[in-house]
């Protein structure tokens, strides 16, 4: 399954935002820790944990920003107490000079790219 992460505002260390899921806005609100590059949030319905990637990929000109962490549902969602883990990912054009690294993406981030942009350009 999967839905829309918004990040609406950055203050400081706070984050809101919201999550589309099933056509419902679910609100957010959080932290982000900067120097760790991880973001915690609570909705009413599950707390979140994860870390931010960059990965860059000079070939198609793409860099992929993927949060990945730890989601526990919380009541009154009726999955209360269960847990696993959930990946975010998104994409924008790579204008500036790559970030190097040795990681490849989830399969998650190049579906983005394919859904996001209509398709990988050749």
């Amino acid at each position: 399954m999967f839905g829309t992460f918004s990040i609406n505002s950055v203050t400081g260390n706070r984050v809101m935002g919201s999550i589309n899921f099933r056509g419902s806005e679910i609100p957010i609100h959080g932290t982000w820790d900067e120097g760790a590059k991880q973001l915690k949030m609570d909705s009413p319905y599950a707390s979140y944990s994860g870390h931010l990637s960059i990965l860059d990929d000079a070939s198609i000109k793409v860099r992929h920003y993927i949060l990945n962490g730890t989601l526990l549902m919380k009541p009154p969602s009726i999955q209360a107490g269960e847990h696993g883990t959930w990946i975010a990912t998104t994409n924008t054009r790579l204008t500036g000079t790559p970030i190097p690294s040795q990681e490849l993406p989830p399969v998650g981030a190049f579906l983005t790219t394919v859904l996001l942009n209509g398709g990988l350009e050749p």
